[in-house]
């Protein structure tokens, strides 16, 4: 039986180690922010959406100032965006990635493998079966044919 002072200390200890966890988590990146190139496709520079050929050039001042209230925009509009849903966001991806990690854990990987140790034993049964069943008529028809075996050579009808 334990005491309420032993279940205090694991309580402490507990604590003690997620503190240290949060301790050394790695911090973020905050230079190279997709290191992996996960959005490469998103395309959201002034030069990759707006573009004007040849024969179709606006003002070089109506040019410029468009380039700075789109930049503006996206950038206050993103910046917005980011400050509002960011934070809950991460937090339901975050639960949503540890559901399916612990889901992965301790259903489907252990229901796949008694999957597989049962599939495996079917499949010996199945074997057995077979074996008894087909395999004395494939060998007395093996017997029939044997006069009519390829000796390896290669026969050409003209």
């Amino acid at each position: 039986m334990t005491s309420s002072r032993e279940v205090g200390k694991e309580i402490d200890n507990m604590a003690q180690e997620t503190e240290d966890h949060f301790k050394e988590m790695e911090k973020p990146d905050m230079i190279e922010r997709d290191p992996n190139n996960i959005n490469d496709h998103i395309g959201v520079e002034f030069e990759d959406i707006i573009a004007e050929p040849d024969g179709a050039h606006s003002q070089d001042c109506v040019w410029r100032n468009s380039y700075k209230c789109f930049n503006c925009g996206k950038n206050l509009c993103y910046k917005i965006l980011t400050f509002i849903c960011a934070l809950p966001l991460a937090l339901c991806w975050g639960c949503s990635f540890a559901c399916i990690s612990f889901s992965h854990i301790w259903q489907v990987t252990p229901c796949y493998k008694v999957l597989d140790i049962n599939c495996g034993c079917i499949r010996k049964f199945w074997g057995l079966c077979v074996n008894c069943a087909i395999g004395p008529c494939c060998e007395a028809c093996s017997l029939f044919f044997a006069p009519f075996a390829s000796s390896g050579t290669k026969v050409t009808i003209q």
